[in-house]
C-alpha cells in the first residue's frame, strides 16, 4: 500500500503531457456540417489534432449554435472564439469594405477563375488588410454561385419588383436588388428559413447546398438558374491567439488548414450539384433555366452596380480583379 501511495504521489507530481492540457480552438460557424464549410472545419479538425499529436483541441460549433451572423466577427476580436469563416460579405461592415469586390454581380465567371485571384498576390494582399482588426487570413474556402429563389417566376428584371430579398450584411449586394427594384432586408442567416416561411421576406439567393441543407426548398416555389454571385469564406483566426502559439504547434495547425482547404474547396462543387438533384427529387421547387438573351438581360440590368459601389470597394480594386479574372461581367 506505501508503495502504492508514493507511485500516486509520483503521479500527481509529474508535468502533466501536453495532450492532457491541449490548447483548445474553439471554430464557429453559421452553416449546417454537411455543408462544404461545414465538411472543411471537421477536417480541420481532424487534421490539427492529427499533426499536432493531440497538443490542439479543435471544438467546432456548426450552425450558429454558439454565435450568429452578426455577432461572430466581435466574439473572434474579443477571443471568445479562436477561429471562424465567414463570408466574404461580413467584413464590410467592419470596415474591410474591400472583401465586398466578390459579392459584385456576375464578376467570376466560375470557380476556375476565382482560383486566379485567390490563390495569387490579389487574394494574399487582401489577406493582409485583416491584420488592422485583430485577426489572421489564414485561407479562401468556396461554398459556390448563388441562385434566385421566390415565391414567384423570376425570368426577367422586371420580375423582381416590389418583392423582398433577404440579404447578408453588404452594400454590394443592398445595390444589386436595388437595381432590379426589389427590396434588400438583411437578415442573419439562421433566421432565413423562418422568414421565408411566414412570408416576412419573399425570396433570398444562396447555393444549392446552402438552400436545401437550410430547408428553404421546402418553402420557396420558384428557384432560378442565375449563378449571379459568388459565396465564398475568409477563415480568420484570433491574431494575438495564433501568432502566441508554439511555433512547431502552428505549423501544425497551418498544414492541417492547407489540406482541409484543398479539401473542401474539392468538395464544394460535388456538394452543390448533389443539393441541386435532392431538391429537384423533392419537387417541391421549380427550377427554372434562363435563356441567353435572358441571361443577357439580367446582367445588363444589374451593371450599373460596379459605378454606384466603386466609391466604397475603390475602381482600382474593381479593375485589378476584373484583370485578374480576364473576364467582363457582361460575357462571363
Amino acid at each position: 500500500m506505501v508503495g502504492a501511495a508514493s507511485l500516486a504521489a509520483g503521479a500527481a507530481i509529474r508535468p502533466a503531457k501536453a495532450a492532457d492540457n491541449p490548447i483548445v480552438i474553439k471554430f464557429s460557424h453559421v452553416v449546417a456540417s454537411d455543408t462544404p464549410k461545414g465538411k472543411a472545419a471537421d477536417k480541420f479538425k481532424e487534421l490539427a489534432e492529427k499533426y499536432s499529436d493531440g497538443k490542439v483541441k479543435v471544438e467546432v460549433y456548426p450552425n450558429s449554435t454558439l454565435y450568429k451572423d452578426k455577432e461572430e466577427l466581435e466574439a473572434l476580436q474579443l477571443g471568445a472564439v479562436q477561429m471562424l469563416a465567414p463570408s466574404n460579405s461580413k467584413f464590410g461592415p467592419i470596415g474591410i469594405k474591400e472583401f465586398e469586390v466578390f459579392d459584385l454581380p456576375y464578376i467570376l465567371p466560375d470557380l476556375k477563375t476565382l482560383r486566379k485571384v485567390t490563390d495569387g498576390e490579389l487574394g494574399g494582399k487582401l489577406l493582409k488588410l485583416l491584420d488592422k482588426k485583430g485577426m489572421s487570413g489564414l485561407a479562401y474556402w468556396d461554398n459556390g454561385f448563388k441562385q434566385m429563389t421566390a415565391n414567384k417566376k423570376l425570368i426577367q428584371p422586371a420580375d423582381y419588383k416590389g418583392l423582398k430579398f433577404r440579404i447578408q450584411s453588404s452594400k454590394v449586394l443592398e445595390a444589386q436588388f436595388r437595381a432590379l427594384g426589389a427590396i434588400p432586408q438583411v437578415m442573419a442567416f439562421s433566421d432565413v428559413y423562418q422568414a421565408l416561411q411566414t412570408g416576412v421576406v419573399d425570396g433570398q439567393e444562396n447555393t444549392w447546398s446552402n438552400i436545401y441543407t437550410q430547408k428553404m426548398h421546402e418553402v420557396q416555389k420558384y428557384a432560378t438558374v442565375t449563378n449571379h454571385g459568388y459565396i465564398g469564406y475568409v477563415v480568420v483566426v484570433n491574431k494575438k491567439f495564433w501568432d502566441g502559439m508554439p511555433a512547431d504547434i502552428r505549423a501544425a495547425c497551418e498544414k492541417a488548414m492547407k489540406e482541409a482547404t484543398e479539401y473542401g474547396n474539392g468538395q464544394s462543387a460535388k456538394e452543390n450539384e448533389d443539393a441541386l438533384e435532392e431538391i429537384k427529387k423533392a419537387g417541391k421547387t421549380e427550377i427554372v433555366t434562363l435563356t441567353p438573351e435572358q441571361d443577357e438581360a439580367m446582367r445588363k440590368a444589374m451593371m450599373p452596380v460596379y459605378k454606384e459601389v466603386a466609391g466604397r470597394v475603390g475602381q482600382p480594386l474593381i479593375d485589378e480583379f476584373l484583370k485578374e479574372t480576364g473576364r467582363s461581367p457582361m460575357n462571363g
